[in-house]
């Protein structure tokens, strides 16, 4: 096993989407990282090789896992050049590695914003030009080795990233609907909600399971990229397949049973069909509930519920979409009682028609689209009394 690897510090950075920094230190803090800075889309911490090994099969919140190479000031573009060609680019990755350059620039040194990217692509490609009299491929859609370039005002920091495709492609789920939710805006939801992961769980409209599945990884404690093979970490000249191998069999993926239900329904069942299939291939698949049936013909008989749900709210749903959500408060108050229950949404005004009061709402993003997080506490006395939404 490699000693550099294990024992050498280095500055790891972990994105996220914007409104889950939080949550993601969250996350990082319960699996060991107690010092975390937390930063715009990102948090940051120190470790090592072996971490970054760790964090790309554990971490279900980030998108992805970069390690800093190198660090500095510019005065001019020049600067972006000159300090690339100065990394040893050959030490890193092998000529035959497919590679692209891709980040975010935010200075006014730059009236060209991808024009710093391919400064870095170009210092790269003579490095390789320089020892080798040729260079690698530059491949955009899916590098087997991927640079990151983060440029604020006149500092400039170069990372690998080490994930390469986004994490958020966990490879279990092989079937989706029109408009799937992002695995790691799932897995984000659900930390930020506060689940204690043995209350019943119930998505009322699961769609093609992406919260039901995170919800069953994490209860079960298997890590939610442990279906996924791919990480560009495993392209670079430094990877340690006997530290990636004892990390990854170190993790009990038998798991059959969960310490409480997981229940997803939906009134589709070609999508319930296809949730089922995104879980079949886990050990603790027969301990999920997928059904074919409507919100409102589930009822909890006053035993605690946690519910968290993404009902639709597109434009495909036209005039009737404050009714279903005026249908939605209903059920929850006459069907639903001791029971919390948070909604992702895009529409506020469907989100009114709800009824009843919010007790803790959070600006998040599903993909593009901004959308408010909202909870919701039913309690026996809400079928007497509701207090409108603020």
């Amino acid at each position: 096993m490699n000693e550099k690897l294990t024992k050498s510090q280095h500055t790891i950075t972990l994105k996220t989407f914007f409104g889950f920094e939080e949550t993601l230190a969250d996350e990082l803090h319960e699996l060991g990282y107690a010092e975390c800075t937390i930063l715009n889309r990102a948090v940051q911490i120190k470790g090592t090789w072996k971490d970054v090994y760790f964090l790309n099969l554990h971490s279900r919140c980030a998108i992805s896992v970069l390690i800093e190479i190198s660090k500095f000031m510019i005065k001019d573009e020049k600067d972006i050049y000159k300090k690339a060609k100065e990394i040893q680019w050959t030490e890193l990755f092998d000529i035959k590695k497919s590679f692209a350059v891709k980040g975010a620039i935010f200075s006014n040194l730059f009236s060209n914003t991808k024009y710093p990217l391919l400064l870095v692509k170009d210092a790269i490609t003579d490095s390789f030009r320089e020892k080798y009299e040729e260079r690698p491929n530059v491949e955009i859609s899916r590098p087997e080795v991927l640079i990151d370039l983060y440029v604020k005002e006149n500092q400039a920091t170069i990372s690998i990233n080490t994930s390469g495709a986004p994490l958020f492609q966990r490879e279990y789920r092989k079937e989706t609907g029109l408009a799937p939710m992002n695995e790691v805006v799932a897995a984000c939801l659900i930390r930020m909600s506060g689940w204690d992961r043995k209350t019943t769980f119930l998505d009322p409209f699961s769609g093609s399971g992406t919260l039901v599945a995170e919800a069953a990884l994490l209860a079960s404690g298997i890590p939610s990229n442990i279906e996924r093979q791919f990480y560009a970490f495993k392209n670079l000249l430094n990877y340690d397949s006997e530290l990636w191998d004892s990390i990854y069999d170190a993790v009990n993926y038998k798991i059959r049973e969960l310490p409480g239900k997981i229940i997803g329904s939906d009134i589709n069942d070609t999508m319930v069909l296809k949730a089922r299939r995104n879980i079949r291939n886990f050990a603790f698949s027969r301990a999920v509930e997928i059904n074919g049936m409507n919100f409102n013909e589930v009822k909890s008989n006053d035993e605690p519920v946690f519910i968290i749900t993404n009902p639709p709210y597109g434009e495909r749903m036209g005039d009737r979409i404050n009714e279903l959500y005026e249908a939605i408060g209903n059920w929850l108050k006459h069907s639903m009682t001791n029971s919390v229950c948070w909604i992702i949404s895009s529409n506020d005004d469907a989100l009114k028609s709800i009824g009843l009061k919010t007790s803790v709402r959070q600006k998040v993003f599903n993909g593009d689209l901004e959308c408010s997080f909202r909870k919701f506490e039913i309690y026996a006395g809400s079928k007497k009394h509701v207090e409108p939404t603020e």
